[in-house]
């Protein structure tokens, strides 16, 4: 089983890249969480890997971090209905601490404003993985946008940082911003803020562009 691929980026798109490693040109499916953190082509890239592997295809996906990588690996296992392309899918609309703050509070409807994800599927998400999720922390600052790697835990309240961040996405939602903007936008305006903004800060932040 493939754990992770190492190598040089050959080329990239929002939703797959090819590595080339050993010989080997490998096309990988990625969501565009991912993608935006790709370095340029000719560069060295390192990408942790979930094989799937069926009868009539096998398919490589790649995440930055392991973090996304196990999450990805539990909504397409766990949850009915949800597979690995709407499991992609859902990790390019929303980047993991957002998701992972929606489940944790059971908010089904941001979730269900990603293309593929009705409202029913939102809520089986929720009821399904919301007690696992609890216990991975998700309000953690541990999760904080862009910083998933990072290997701090340790006990926080549920209105942590992640909380603030999906109650900045919905809001922004509501504006009439497209999910996958309004999570860019809340990622982006939070490396320049404190850890502990709320969400009105952010909002601000994420308005002024």
């Amino acid at each position: 089983m493939i754990a992770f691929v190492k190598g040089t980026l050959h080329s990239a798109s929002p939703v797959s890249c090819i590595i080339e490693a050993g010989g080997l040109g490998y096309r990988i499916d990625i969501p565009v969480t991912t993608a935006e953190r790709l370095p340029n082509p000719g560069d060295k890239v390192f990408l942790y890997i979930h094989p799937v592997y069926r009868e009539e295809s096998q398919a490589l996906y790649g995440f930055s971090n392991a973090h996304e990588r196990d999450f990805f690996k539990l909504i397409i296992e766990k949850v009915s209905g949800i597979g690995p392309k709407i499991g992609i899918a859902l990790m390019s609309q929303l980047s993991l601490p957002i998701l992972m703050s929606a489940i944790a509070n059971g908010d089904a409807t941001l979730i269900a404003k990603c293309p593929g994800i009705g409202k029913k599927t939102a809520e089986r998400l929720c009821i399904d993985l919301r007690d696992t999720v609890q216990k991975l922390n998700p309000s953690t600052s541990s999760f904080a946008p862009d910083s998933s790697n990072s290997s701090s835990t340790g006990s926080h309240s549920d209105e942590g940082p992640a909380s603030a961040f999906a109650d900045a996405v919905q809001a922004l939602t509501s504006l009439g911003f497209k999910l996958d903007s309004a999570d860019k936008a809340v990622r982006k305006a939070v490396k320049d803020l404190p850890a502990n903004s709320d969400a009105e800060v952010i909002i601000k932040q994420a308005l002024k562009g």
